[in-house]
């Protein structure tokens, strides 16, 4: 199985990775190497601040489209600090919460917000 590697950092043209559109982009060309059968590592090298609205575009929603199975054995990162190995680590299980039973978790969370 072939490995491509994506730049985080070149993909979204800055330092940081904040906004959810940068984050689309990003999912984009995931998706379309896995569904091509390809490994992917990305590299945050250069990439200075995520946010969990990045992450949720980029990565969360690959829960959707894909096994837990593949996800795993077919998507690593690298240059990532601890605390935002943290935070992917709570996007990716949210994600894996959320898609497993999307309507129920969105019924508790308009629960929640009163709505």
């Amino acid at each position: 199985m072939k490995e491509v590697v994506i730049s985080v950092f070149n993909t979204v043209g800055d330092t940081f990775c904040v906004e959810a559109d940068d984050g689309q982009k990003l999912y984009y060309l995931i998706k379309v190497a896995l569904q091509e059968g390809k490994k992917v590592k990305l590299s945050f090298q250069n990439v200075e601040m995520l946010t969990s609205a990045f992450l949720n575009t980029a990565i969360g929603q690959l829960y959707r489209d894909f096994k837990e199975d593949e996800i795993k054995n077919s998507l690593s990162v690298e240059h990532l600090c601890l605390e935002d190995k943290a935070l992917l680590k709570r996007v990716t299980n949210t994600a894996k919460l959320y898609y497993k039973d999307p309507e129920r978790m969105q019924n508790s969370i308009n629960e929640i917000l009163g709505e």
